[in-house]
């Protein structure tokens, strides 16, 4: 029976990992029919370069951070249980590389490839591992503090703040230091317009990001015995309450519709399995008009160019869904409880400021060494470069 179920875990993570990563073809499908047209084949290329590099940082360094585990060992001793241990780490990884594939969709279109891809090593082989192991692995006593203090340890389900918020603030630094895109903010104060140069394919990363999302969830159980069919029910309130008041609020526009969802999705993970599915509902649609209100008047207002709105729908909708989780998590609010609002607060807090200061330390520095943007006329060019171009022409700088 021990190892009837130790082949059901691995099995059951397996599947939820593979669910992940195909949100990363999501990412890639979202920021494809965002971007220009010139652009379109790079956004496809980085995202694959980025797991890549992700995969490698987090097997080498990143896993090591949070959990303290290391796979430098013999194949039997990773075979154990099924090989459970690995699998769990491959799903993990696809955790640990949506934060660069998020911070793509912010600096798209002006930054060098090859910095970025530094960039990425860092952010997946430090930075988000070493905020992961105090929420998920008790570090540095931080959780214990909080249970002593406020009788409950932060919570996040399935990574609304340390996977989305951590990314979403990551993002904020290198998009306000690269500054934005050439003539998008005009000195007459007019903004020039850069529409989504493809609705079908942005449509498709949303859905695909959808669908993979309940893997993304529901799985963050780890293992089968600790499945919840509340988990996925409320994935999917709060994924229609971000769409329908994206729809409302952003009056019918497409790119609005289709981040809402994401938008409800970020916010639900941290408390997905306390809150009741009306609670989720509302949770996602605040989400929702979140993002729509927030990446309008951040393009508009603030001036800053942040492409696929990155900060808005994963730094701010994931900053909401660890609060709301102390909110709609309580019984009060007819969660299942366990949760305390001044912890997630101050969790949430945490995280935030960690991804906010690191960030801007390790984007500052980039820039000043070896510099985050493209030249001007490098980025009028535009970087639809297939690999082979990229390959026979190394004289020719590549663009993020």
């Amino acid at each position: 029976m021990d190892a009837l179920k130790q082949g059901a875990d691995a099995l059951f993570i397996l599947l939820g990992a593979i669910m992940v990563l195909a949100m990363h073809a999501g990412f890639a499908f979202l920021e494809l029919g965002t971007v220009r047209k010139k652009n379109q084949v790079n956004a496809l290329v980085k995202i694959l370069a980025d797991f890549s590099i992700s995969t490698v940082a987090y097997f080498a360094v990143g896993y090591s951070v949070a959990y303290g585990t290391t796979f430098f060992v013999d194949a039997a001793t990773l075979a154990d249980r099924n090989g459970y241990d690995l699998v769990k780490f491959f799903f993990l990884l696809t955790f640990a590389a949506a934060i660069p594939a998020i911070v793509s969709g912010g600096i798209a279109e002006r930054a060098r490839f090859y910095p970025q891809l530094f960039a990425t090593a860092v952010i997946v082989g430090f930075i988000y591992p070493f905020f992961e192991g105090i929420a998920w692995n008790q570090h540095f006593g931080f959780q214990a503090w909080l249970k002593a203090t406020t009788g409950a340890e932060f919570h996040d389900f399935a990574g609304s703040v340390v996977v989305h918020a951590v990314g979403g603030w990551i993002a904020l630094p290198a998009v306000l230091l690269l500054g934005a895109r050439s003539n998008r903010y005009k000195r007459d104060g007019a903004i020039s317009a850069h529409p989504p140069s493809s609705i079908p394919f942005l449509a498709l990363g949303a859905w695909v990001l959808c669908v993979g999302w309940f893997g993304f969830n529901v799985m963050s159980a780890q293992t089968i015995d600790k499945i919840s069919g509340l988990v996925a029910v409320n994935s999917l309130m709060a994924m229609v309450g971000g769409t329908l008041t994206a729809l409302w609020l952003g009056k019918n526009d497409p790119g609005f519709v289709h981040n809402g969802p994401l938008a409800g999705l970020v916010a639900v993970c941290a408390g997905s399995d306390l809150m009741h599915p009306l609670g989720a509902l509302v949770v996602g649609g605040v989400a929702g008009a979140l993002f729509v209100f927030m990446f309008t008047w951040t393009q508009n207002k603030w001036k800053v160019d942040d492409v696929l709105g990155v900060w808005p729908l994963h730094g701010l909708c994931g900053t909401w869904g660890g609060i709301a989780a102390g909110l709609f998590g309580s019984t009060s609010l007819g969660g299942l409880g366990g949760v305390s609002f001044t912890a997630q607060l101050l969790g949430t807090l945490l995280g935030v400021s960690w991804a906010l200061l690191t960030s801007f330390v390790l984007y500052a520095l980039l820039k000043h060494f070896v510099g985050l943007r493209l030249s001007q006329e490098e980025e009028f060019e535009g970087a639809d470069m297939s690999i082979h171009q990229i390959n026979s022409s190394p004289e020719r700088e590549t663009s993020w």
